[in-house]
């Protein structure tokens, strides 16, 4: 199992924490499209590091043109060497029409071909492939040499997917070459819809399960005193909270008998009740979505839940001192 950490932090402070990371022994830094742009700390990153893997997680792509996503992946995984993973996610249609203001379609068939869209502009680029896709959503026919990339030793960058719902699921096994799976997630409900819907996406385009890589990173409560403890709890609690308002996550709580609750947070949610929302998550909640305990523990709670389909993981909860995270990162590595 590889281990990652996020590095969404001011950009000022990236260099020195990348060079930080690199030397605790992660296999990888990671960034989410929150507060800030995805892409411009991993510029920072790869220029700071020497082997660390880097990677959007996620990218939000319907804010995004194919054209736009083909020409920032090219130019992170040629600066890197080869080290970026391009990770996308297709949020929700409230954000893209209202936030991005960008067009919503179906989002499963829409994410497929935007992905088989980069693909082609990458195959035009790098094999000299006549540029012609056209899509429902996408198309691309035109590219002339001003506009093509030299630096193309290192080819296209990986292309992951997170995913929630079993469509979108399958479109990561039938496209992508990973997948991450959405931390809101039960073990009940990757049981039953994620692994089986990769299955079918894989079987759709002829691929067998070696070589897609599945990323997890599950909720985490713990700390190092009883502040830090309660802080992560709090923490823990709204965010699963935000996102189970989300009318089509619906389906993850029924794994857990609590579909009913759905409604609820929803109805809160557009009160602006977020603070509020979080209280309605118990423990028995929290344990479904992830682990709780003190830092020793969290890594071999992982492992067991996990570590028989978990190809890739995070590592960024609060540990002691160097020793303690040197073990906790060695332990997920020989899980």
């Amino acid at each position: 199992m590889k281990v990652d950490t996020g590095i969404n932090l001011d950009l000022r402070a990236i260099p020195n924490v990348v060079k930080t990371i690199e030397s605790q022994g992660y296999d990888g830094v990671r960034t989410a499209e929150m507060n800030h742009d995805p892409f411009f700390p991993l510029l920072l990153a790869a220029e700071h590091s020497e082997k660390l893997e880097i990677a959007s997680s996620i990218a939000v792509a319907f804010a995004r043109s194919p054209m736009n996503l083909a020409n920032i992946g090219h130019d992170l995984n040629a600066y890197s060497k080869g080290r970026f993973t391009m990770g996308l996610g297709s949020q929700i249609k409230p954000h893209i029409t209202k936030r991005f203001s960008m067009p919503w379609g179906g989002p499963a068939a829409q994410m497929r071909e935007l992905i088989l869209a980069m693909r082609a502009i990458w195959a035009n680029w790098y094999d000299s492939e006549p540029l012609q896709f056209v899509g429902e959503h996408y198309q691309h026919t035109l590219m002339t040499p001003a506009f093509t990339p030299n630096d193309t030793e290192y080819g296209a960058p990986k292309v992951i997917l997170a995913a929630v719902g079993p469509k979108m699921t399958e479109v990561a096994g039938e496209v992508a070459d990973g997948m991450i799976i959405h931390p809101f997630s039960t073990q009940a409900y990757i049981d039953a819809v994620t692994l089986p819907a990769i299955e079918a996406g894989l079987e759709k385009a002829g691929k067998s399960r070696e070589g897609f890589e599945l990323s997890y990173s599950c909720f985490v409560v713990t700390g190092r005193n009883e502040e830090e403890f309660a802080k992560s709890k709090v923490a823990a609690q709204e965010r699963i909270a935000f996102y189970g308002s989300t009318p089509a996550y619906r389906g993850v709580l029924d794994s857990i008998g609590m579909g009913e609750l759905q409604s609820e947070l929803n109805t809160m949610s557009k009160q602006g009740r977020w603070k509020e929302m979080g209280t309605l998550i118990t423990d028995d909640m929290i344990n479904a979505f992830g682990v709780m305990g003190e830092p020793h523990q969290i890594a071999p709670e992982m492992l067991r839940r996990y570590g028989a389909y978990v190809d890739r993981t995070s590592a960024s909860f609060p540990v002691s001192n160097d020793e303690q995270r040197s073990a906790i990162i060695e332990a997920l590595k020989a899980g």
